[in-house]
């Protein structure tokens, strides 16, 4: 293991938070919330303090592989949501810290589930600092860093791959550096064209600019008791646009930007994610008709709630949990498929389910004519052995960590239901779930013990389980 390196990653990451805590400071200075203001400087100075601090640890060597790559992006990880948490805690917003770390965690991860039973009373600079997180955590910081800093000497990619949603990681362009930059460049400039959209439709400015970091990030922390419930029809459908655009492999995107619209239409990935949520919608729409006024209204309805759960931003414009159970069954169902990979959605992804789909129909051949030789393909390229690996090892590690979260969290004495989805909705970073973890509920009814198993669970589900389980294994910390 290469510390150095790792601890000089994890130095330039924290003095990017104590960079961006300025601004939810500077919301705080617009309000008049002076108190707040002192907290987000006092914590702004710290982080960019103990990152200066570990900033000038100068490495032998400049080169790191997985191992440290898995290792910083995890740390990385951990520690800005512990300093983040720490704003929360001295305003007295969340005086547990145990709370607090869980409303972080849930934000970078941008998961949206909160211990919080009502935010309409909290300070602009937190529901600023609430929604920034997510943000902030929909592309990843250590994308962030690797679009702003020209590390040199070593496997860069490998910290993008340790990031990244989706079974398999590709570089737009031939330097890492420049693929950072132009997925953030994609990803800042969708995030302002759906601000302007919000600004048309008479949102305040800061209300449109907390929704846009949330539905940028697929996060869904809302700063309104009832999430969206209470906006206009046109809101709601531009928000439900964004969201589904979000979810989409930001890949697609930069083929459109390049002009290789074939190739970008050629996605059986991003075809099978929208062909998923159109047969949603038109189901639930069926299925939800009887309950609204007109067709419209439950269209709208069922297409905000299948794009808000299958792109995991977790925004409500209703309480699904009153809906018929073949509605609610759809919609658990689309918490573990997820968003597109590369998109800032969570969930186990379409192409892994491509993926397994594809391997599955092989297998059957090749049992049924042994001596046929049946290649699985994806998008006209040959699946290679080391894809469909990595996706079966992730499936039996995903079913491993939702059983033993399952288990554990159990020993509340909730029921099944409350328990099963409150796992899906941290592990797929959703939001919301059933029963005590519904949409207009929250998780604050769990016992801290219970908090931190779904805290795990958050950062194991953004880092797609691989980083967060390489922490605990002697192997990852040993120096050779």
């Amino acid at each position: 293991m290469n510390y150095a390196i790792v601890f000089r990653l994890l130095g330039y990451v924290l003095m990017i938070e104590g960079a961006l805590l300025l601004l939810p400071a500077a919301a705080s200075l617009v309000y008049g919330e002076w108190m707040v203001l002192g907290v987000f400087l006092l914590t702004a100075a710290v982080s960019a303090g103990i990152g200066y601090a570990l900033h000038t640890i100068k490495p032998r060597s400049k080169v790191f592989y997985m191992r440290e790559g898995f290792a910083a992006t995890s740390l990385c990880w951990v520690f800005i949501s512990v300093i983040g948490a720490v704003p929360f805690v001295l305003t007295g917003c969340i005086p547990n810290p145990v709370d607090a770390l869980f409303e972080t965690v849930s934000g970078f991860t941008t998961t949206g589930a909160s211990i919080l039973p009502a935010v309409e009373g909290l300070p602009n600079g937190i529901l600023f600092w609430r929604s920034f997180t997510h943000w902030i955590g929909g592309m990843g910081v250590l994308v962030f860093l690797l679009s702003l800093l020209p590390l040199t000497g070593g496997s860069h990619v490998n910290l993008m791959k340790a990031e990244s949603p989706g079974p398999q990681v590709d570089k737009l362009v031939p330097k890492v550096q420049s693929t950072a930059k132009i997925l953030y460049g994609i990803y800042f400039a969708l995030t302002m064209l759906e601000l302007v959209f919000l600004l048309i439709g008479r949102m305040p400015l800061f209300e449109a600019l907390l929704t846009a970091f949330g539905t940028a990030g697929t996060g869904g922390f809302g700063f309104r008791n009832d999430s969206f419930g209470s906006f206009s029809p046109y809101i709601q459908w531009v928000v439900t646009i964004f969201m589904i655009l979000f979810g989409v492999n930001f890949n697609a995107y930069f083929l459109l930007l390049m002009r290789k619209f074939r190739r970008a239409a050629a996605s059986e990935e991003v075809r099978g994610y929208f062909v998923v949520i159109a047969v949603a919608v038109g189901i639930i729409t069926a299925n939800i008709y009887s309950m609204y006024n007109s067709f419209g209204e439950a269209l709208r309805q069922a297409a905000f709630q299948v794009g808000s759960i299958i792109t995991t931003t977790g925004f409500s414009s209703c309480d699904f949990d009153l809906w018929p159970t073949l509605s609610k069954e759809i919609l658990v169902m689309l918490m573990f498929i997820g968003a597109c990979a590369g998109s800032t959605g969570g969930g186990i992804k379409v192409s892994r389910f491509l993926i397994l789909g594809k391997t599955l129909a092989k297998e059957l051949k090749t049992a049924l004519h042994p001596q046929v030789v049946a290649p699985a393909r994806m998008d006209g390229k040959l699946l290679n052995h080391e894809t469909i690996r990595t996706t079966n090892v992730f499936i039996a590690a995903y079913i491993f960590i939702f059983a033993a979260s399952f288990f554990l969290i159990s020993l509340n004495g909730f029921d099944m239901v409350t328990n099963f989805t409150a796992v899906a909705a941290t592990l797929n970073n959703i939001g919301p779930g059933l029963e005590m973890a519904g949409p207009m509920q929250n998780f604050g009814c769990f016992a801290d013990p219970a908090k931190l198993v779904l805290i795990f669970d958050m950062l194991a589900g953004r880092l797609e389980i691989f980083p967060m389980l390489v922490l605990f294994m002697p192997d990852t910390w040993r120096r050779f």
